[in-house]
């Protein structure tokens, strides 16, 4: 793989979080920036794709911070989706032809490594898809929610791993199988998802305990305490 095309869908509402997470400060600089300067550090990636419903905050944080990055020729916002899929599709189709590979990575994933984008891009090329997971070690039960609800069963926690970012594919094979979803795109909570409901292999890369999303004020303390470490 010679380069590489970057999706960063931030069109989420930060519902969980209480305000605007990608502009919450982490080590000084906004968490969005953490997440841009993991790839615009790289020689490798020919294109970077935000899709977003909220550019002026965004852009007004970024440039208060670091705004050397916004002059970066490879960036480009474009409007977020009413939904995760429907933002990394917008981000897509902002994309040349002449793009063959495409990573979709949360903008609420500031401290993705260097070592992991590398293993996982590895990955895709090898298997044509790929992406970053680790192992569950919590027990899951299987039951028909809202709590308080009957347990149905348990589910054999050997057998399953929580999807990180990025996630790596051909940008052809993944819009192929947004035109072929069978189900609506509100339901689908993992880009790599989409391929699999396409019928294509995905393969799993070991990702990384550090690798944390921003979802609630918790998680952004915990990755203070990792970017001090």
């Amino acid at each position: 793989m010679t380069s590489f095309a970057v999706i960063l869908p931030a069109g989420g509402s930060s519902s969980r979080f209480g305000s605007s997470k990608l502009i919450e400060s982490l080590g000084g600089k906004p968490v969005i920036v953490h997440s841009l300067r993991a790839f615009t550090r790289r020689d490798d990636v020919s294109n970077i794709i935000v899709p977003t419903s909220d550019f002026a905050t965004l852009s007004e944080s970024i440039q208060a911070s670091s705004s050397s990055l916004l002059i970066d020729p490879r960036l480009q916002f474009c409007p977020g989706g009413s939904c995760r899929a429907q933002s990394v599709l917008k981000g897509l189709r902002e994309l040349p032809e002449s793009v063959e590979w495409v990573a979709v990575h949360d903008a609420a994933r500031p401290l993705v490594s260097q070592a992991l984008i590398d293993a996982v891009i590895a990955g895709a090329t090898k298997h044509g898809a790929a992406v970053a997971a680790l192992p569950v070690h919590l027990t899951i039960k299987q039951a028909h929610g809202p709590l308080p609800a009957k347990v149905e069963h348990t589910l054999p926690r050997h057998e399953l791993f929580a999807m990180q970012t990025p996630q790596v594919m051909r940008r052809q094979s993944l819009l192929h199988a947004f035109e072929a979803c069978p189900i609506p795109l509100e339901q689908v909570t993992d880009d790599v998802q989409l391929l699999e409901l396409a019928g294509e292999e995905v393969w799993l890369i070991e990702g990384e305990e550090r690798n944390v999303k921003i979802t609630t004020p918790a998680d952004l303390k915990f990755a203070e305490m990792l970017l001090r470490e």
